[in-house]
């Protein structure tokens, strides 16, 4: 299985979250390819510099070395994610605190597009989407 990172896993690893420092090394040690998208390296790297948090921007530097980087570099990760929009505008599910934003969207277009497996804490706006793989190494039934 091949996995990409969402912002919360991220955030979570520099706050030294035990479990997802256990799950990120099992990763590495059994030599996978772990993936960040664009969207969440300025997602992450935008809130760091926003409060100043000279430790954690070195520690997530030092761990993007160990990713590789995903960027919305052609039409069809584009197209996937107007068709994600346009499908969650259709059932109404745009709309409130729980909605799914373009962030969101975009992870979940290159997430498919490369057939990997989303890692988030954030199942409420990923699971509304078809086809996407989700794991969340934060549930108790992990």
């Amino acid at each position: 299985m091949r996995y990409t990172l969402d912002t919360n896993i991220i955030s979570e690893y520099l706050k030294g979250n035990k479990t997802i420092k256990e799950e990120l090394s099992k990763l590495f040690l059994s030599g996978e390819k772990i993936y960040i998208s664009g969207v969440v390296y300025y997602e992450i790297k935008r809130g760091l510099l926003h409060i100043d948090a000279k430790k954690q921007l070195s520690t997530f530097n030092e761990l993007c070395k160990s990713f590789e980087l995903l960027l919305l570099d052609n039409l069809i990760i584009f197209d996937k994610a107007s068709e994600i929009y346009a499908d969650l505008k259709g059932r109404g599910l745009l709309v409130g605190d729980e909605q799914t934003g373009d962030n969101d969207i975009y992870i979940a277009s290159l997430t498919i597009i490369r057939n990997l497996t989303l890692v988030t804490n954030n199942t409420k706006h990923f699971e509304r989407i078809p086809n996407i793989e989700i794991k969340n190494w934060l549930e108790k039934s992990n």
